[in-house]
């Protein structure tokens, strides 16, 4: 089994850099963006769109650097891992968590002054739900970890809504409900991709736990959930005819590939899978944006 190499050098900085997930932050600063965007028609003040979606960001990386702590030994014998920072021994988890804990106070700090509380107390909530209660329990517990612990990760646009509102109402819940109908499909089309890899680290994933036809069946359902759940803008009359014929399209063709996935009628069909939703995810939100910013004889 692979261990963790000892650290033998100073981090540098892209090593910090890899330790916040950039590409996973950059998804959940789009969704946060678009979450800003929606809240309003008269436009964002620039401190609230910039500052406030830099606090949000770094609190996400602050996350994802505890993250990496956590899951060092897992990280050290997955082949998609095993060449971060800490499971070759490039970052030891003393400066990681360092490195977690000022990018946290940096992030909490510019969201207090440029925006409001509730913002930053939610954005603290979704870190410790992501970095504490999913990273550090959920995953190791229970092969439903992602569904328990994806509500941390569909905050974002909640938290921009909120930073632009001051307040919860039920559209920014909306768009959490369908993020996280989404997360267990996505994520579990990859842990079919890595089952494998998931089995040697010992960790409880649903094909791991349940074999690979219970989560294909878990897959088609949850995509039939969000299917249904994608279409509740327009009947709630937060969005108009754009966005019901994007969302039915994109929803469609997702439902094409759970059901290939289902049937094993096409090759790589897990990898495939987990790919396309994570196009759907990003343009059924521009969907949204889009449409949102239509003239009002378009909209329902």
């Amino acid at each position: 089994m692979a261990s963790v190499i000892s650290t033998t050098s100073q981090p540098g900085w892209r090593d910090l850099l890899e330790l916040t997930k950039p590409k996973v932050v950059l998804l959940m600063l789009i969704t946060s963006l678009i979450g800003m965007l929606l809240a309003t028609k008269a436009g964002v003040a620039w401190q609230v769109l910039v500052f406030g979606n830099l606090g949000i960001g770094l609190c996400a990386g602050a996350a994802a650097a505890v993250n990496h702590v956590v899951d060092r030994r897992i990280d050290s014998i997955m082949a998609r891992t095993h060449k971060r920072p800490l499971a070759e021994g490039r970052v030891s988890p003393p400066v990681a968590l360092g490195f977690a804990m000022l990018l946290a106070v940096a992030g909490m700090a510019v969201l207090l002054v440029f925006t409001n509380p509730l913002t930053a107390w939610l954005t603290l909530a979704s870190l410790l739900g992501y970095a504490a209660l999913y990273t550090g329990f959920l995953k190791r517990a229970t092969p439903q970890n992602i569904v328990i612990g994806g509500l941390a990760g569909a905050a974002p646009p909640l938290l921009g809504w909120v930073a632009v509102t001051g307040q919860v109402s039920a559209e920014p819940l909306l768009l959490v409900l369908i993020i996280f109908a989404w997360t267990p499909p996505h994520f579990w089309a990859l842990c079919l991709h890595r089952k494998d890899e998931y089995a040697k680290a010992d960790i409880p994933m649903l094909p791991v736990t349940h074999g690979e036809h219970y989560t294909k069946l878990h897959i088609l359902l949850y995509t039939l959930v969000l299917f249904a759940v994608s279409l509740m803008p327009f009947a709630i009359h937060m969005s108009g005819i754009v966005y019901l014929l994007c969302a039915l399209l994109l929803g469609a063709r997702f439902l094409d590939w759970a059901w290939a996935l289902y049937c094993g009628s096409r090759p790589h069909a897990a990898i495939r899978t987990f790919k396309y939703s994570i196009a759907y995810l990003f343009l059924l939100f521009i969907a949204l944006l889009v449409d949102h910013y239509l003239p009002l004889h378009l909209n329902y």
